[in-house]
């Protein structure tokens, strides 16, 4: 039996409302919960994420080395092109950073309130040959 049942990612910002409608919407999701300091929501596909108020949040500087990624977020998209033209139109914006060494195609974003996150295609099967 797990210990650990559910869990929430937290993101802190100054307006956790605006952030939780940027990702709420990005995720076709719903609010589930709401107080004075802290938004909660659920996606679409089930993942859990809140916001919680910290008028003093300051967002992380990456991938400029002056200051930590601290935290992100992966999500897994179809068609980049299309998922980027959401984030853009939802507020979001790129991050101007290298192509990623690796299997898997992605690119970086910032929220409305400076968390970065990364879309990631979602890997193929290829057929089998022979």
């Amino acid at each position: 039996m797990a210990v650990v049942k559910a869990g929430v990612v937290v993101l802190d910002c100054a307006e956790p409302e605006k952030l939780a409608e940027f990702y709420r919407e990005l995720l076709a999701g719903e609010q589930t919960g709401a107080s004075a300091n802290l938004v909660e929501i659920r996606g679409a596909d089930g993942i859990r994420l809140a916001f919680r108020r910290d008028v003093n949040a300051t967002p992380p500087s990456w991938p400029r080395p002056e200051n930590s990624l601290q935290a992100h977020l992966d999500f897994l998209v179809e068609d980049l092109d299309e998922a980027e033209r959401r984030v853009v139109g939802l507020g979001g914006r790129p991050l101007d950073t290298k192509d990623p060494a690796g299997p898997y195609e992605e690119r970086g974003y910032a929220d409305p309130a400076g968390h970065s996150f990364t879309l990631r295609l979602v890997p193929t099967a290829a057929p089998k040959q022979g």
